[in-house]
């Protein structure tokens, strides 16, 4: 995956139009769009009504590991892209929402402050053709289990009814990524192990992080930087990166001067 100039809708061809059926209609649209799904297809398929019922262009939803957001699902391709760029550049809306707990809204990313609050990630995002995004963590209480992030092709805020439907949507994701099924070796009883597989992708972040913290005698915080430097000047996910680290196609000390 490279980091700039992807193709502007889920084809191609431009975003989605725009619009949709609101208040209890809106709540309808949920429960139309997840009917007959297995838990693993319903964060995917909530994206997917999220950017019908909503005036945004795409959606995602990316779960919390020790300030690492773990991309999850995405309404389309560039929505995905979007995720990935926040994970490799460890900094975004979705990454302060996750820290805070509160909502993250940048109705305009091409000016000041929210130009100036992620300025790479603000870059990308709008070299993407995206002028916007909202980030709600998701969660109960003080827990955020991860973000549903908002992207928008328009500067500009969301109206207090969508806000609104917005935060429904927030609310119905919690409950979905509650039900999904752990794995047996993750304590869980669930029957399948497709989210337990994407712990063990998450794992050789963690992995590469104490190889590169071996291998330069730097702190861990130090190291996923670097770690994350590396994959956004190789125009790669963090992911990637860690995995070129991990199988020692990548060792860090030998750039070291």
């Amino acid at each position: 995956m490279r980091l700039t100039g992807e193709p502007g809708g889920p084809d191609g061809d431009g975003p989605r139009r725009r619009g949709g059926p609101r208040g209890d209609d809106a709540v309808d649209a949920i429960a139309e769009g997840v009917q007959g799904a297995e838990p693993a297809q319903v964060p995917q398929r909530l994206c997917v009504v999220a950017s019908r019922v909503l005036p945004v262009t795409g959606a995602s939803v990316s779960l919390c590991s020790d300030g690492m957001p773990v991309p999850l699902s995405a309404s389309d391709p560039r929505a995905a892209y979007l995720m990935e760029i926040q994970a490799t550049l460890g900094d975004g809306p979705c990454l302060h929402a996750a820290r805070t707990g509160a909502p993250v809204l940048a109705p305009d990313l091409t000016s000041a402050p929210d130009a100036h609050r992620w300025p790479v990630f603000a870059q990308q995002a709008t070299e993407a053709g995206i002028r916007a995004v909202y980030a709600l963590p998701l969660g109960t209480g003080d827990r955020c289990l991860g973000t549903l992030d908002l992207y928008r092709d328009a500067p500009g805020e969301l109206p207090p009814r969508e806000l609104h439907t917005a935060h429904v949507m927030a609310g119905v994701m919690t409950v979905a990524l509650m039900e999904l099924p752990y794995g047996e070796e993750n304590g869980g009883h669930g029957d399948g192990p497709w989210l337990s597989e994407l712990a063990a992708d998450h794992d050789e972040v963690y992995q590469a992080t104490g190889m590169i913290m071996a291998q330069l005698r730097i702190g861990a915080d130090e190291a996923l930087a670097r770690l994350r430097a590396h994959a956004f000047a190789q125009g790669r996910t963090v992911l990637d990166a860690a995995h070129e680290v991990v199988t020692h196609r990548k060792r860090f000390d030998e750039d070291a001067p």
